[in-house]
């Protein structure tokens, strides 16, 4: 497989026919399909479950089914999660969804917009052709979950991105939560901050897919979020978890990977957005990321996982090349952690290792 990239510090490939999903696709009148979870069902097909906006405004999840998750795609003639009479968690919407497979049975994490606000709503389903709910992960708002796909001592665990209200001065950062049953929720913790610089992530941070699990960590693409005059820029980072600990951060890339620039993902109903929430990985070795362009299409690119994994390390927040360490900063906000760790910066670079300042480094 030639890896040979188009452009210097490209990582990821667009399909070249993409966008692979459009609302006149749909078998059924809609205004909007983006931001799919991904999964393989048991037989091998790629199984895609799309946000679908109809005409009135409001968002459910209906499932779509592809061979070799390109092209051919069989679309159901409806949702397999809509918002139901009298139940007030997603009265408003389903939307979002993230998958995640956990023996025979398929867990779904989507955000429910209620009247309340935002909030993270558990299933499981085993097939896609129905479904269960487990629980309401935390009230709002809540948003951006993904569930890891083993247990942590016999715990289960989730990212997820509770919204700040800004009050004091706090942007939406990625937590961690536990469960023993995938009901009670506890443990939080803050796994990834907001940089409240000039960055491309200053104004917050959410999970992109479920965290992947690769030999030297659990891999993360997260969303990052820039104003601009021109309205808000959705682009996407990488970080990398301890495989045993996952609240440890050991990489975080200091530069985005994936942004719009194709006119799908610069025109629509939110232009200039990229949003990954499913991923699915290849024997060869690659990953193919499903994510909403523009809050209207869906579209993928591919990557190759080992270079995902080495740019967290390489192009890492904290300025230094350090694969298979942790991270000084952790997912912290380097200019906040200068303050509260001025040590933290001081690392010297590990002889033979990579250089800072020619990767382009900037902690700040």
């Amino acid at each position: 497989m030639d890896r040979r990239h188009p452009r210097h510090g490209q990582l990821f490939r667009r399909e070249s026919t993409n966008p692979i999903l459009t609302p006149e696709d749909w078998p059924y009148t809609v205004n909007a399909v983006f931001n799919p979870g991904a999964t393989l069902g048991p037989d091998g097909e790629t199984i895609l479950l799309v946000r679908v906006e109809d005409r009135s405004g409001v968002s459910h999840l209906t499932v779509a089914r592809s061979s070799d998750g390109v092209t051919g795609w069989h679309i159901e003639d409806h949702p397999l999660i809509a918002p139901m009479r009298g139940r007030y968690e997603d009265r408003w919407g389903a939307e979002d969804p993230r998958i995640t497979r956990m023996g025979e049975e398929y867990f779904i994490s989507y955000t429910g917009f209620s009247p309340s606000g935002p909030l993270v709503i558990l299933a499981r389903t085993p097939d896609f052709r129905s479904y269960a709910l487990c629980s309401v992960v935390a009230p709002p708002e809540d948003k951006d979950a993904g569930l890891f796909d083993r247990r942590f001592g016999g715990r289960h665990a989730l990212l997820h991105r509770p919204v700040s209200s800004g009050v004091h001065g706090e942007a939406p950062n990625i937590w961690l939560s536990f469960s023993p049953d995938l009901v009670h929720w506890g443990d939080h913790r803050i796994v990834i901050e907001p940089r409240r610089t000039g960055s491309w992530d200053r104004e917050k941070v959410g999970l992109g897919p479920p965290p992947l699990e690769t030999a030297s960590g659990w891999l993360v693409l997260f969303h990052g979020v820039k104003a601009t005059a021109a309205g808000s820029l959705y682009r996407a980072g990488l970080a990398l978890l301890d495989l045993e600990e996952p609240s440890i951060v050991l990489g975080r890339s200091d530069e985005w990977v994936f942004g719009p620039e194709a006119p799908y993902e610069l025109q629509g109903d939110v232009p200039g957005v990229v949003f990954p929430t499913g991923w699915v990985a290849q024997e060869d070795g690659r990953v193919r990321v499903y994510y909403g362009a523009a809050d209207t299409t869906v579209a993928v690119a591919f990557a190759w996982i080992d270079e995902l994994v080495d740019f967290a390390y390489s192009h890492c927040v904290c300025g230094t090349f350090h694969p298979g360490r942790r991270c000084p900063l952790g997912g912290a906000d380097p200019a906040r952690a200068a303050e509260e760790r001025p040590d933290a910066l001081g690392l010297r670079q590990m002889e033979g290792q990579g250089t800072s300042a020619s990767g382009g480094q900037d902690p700040g």
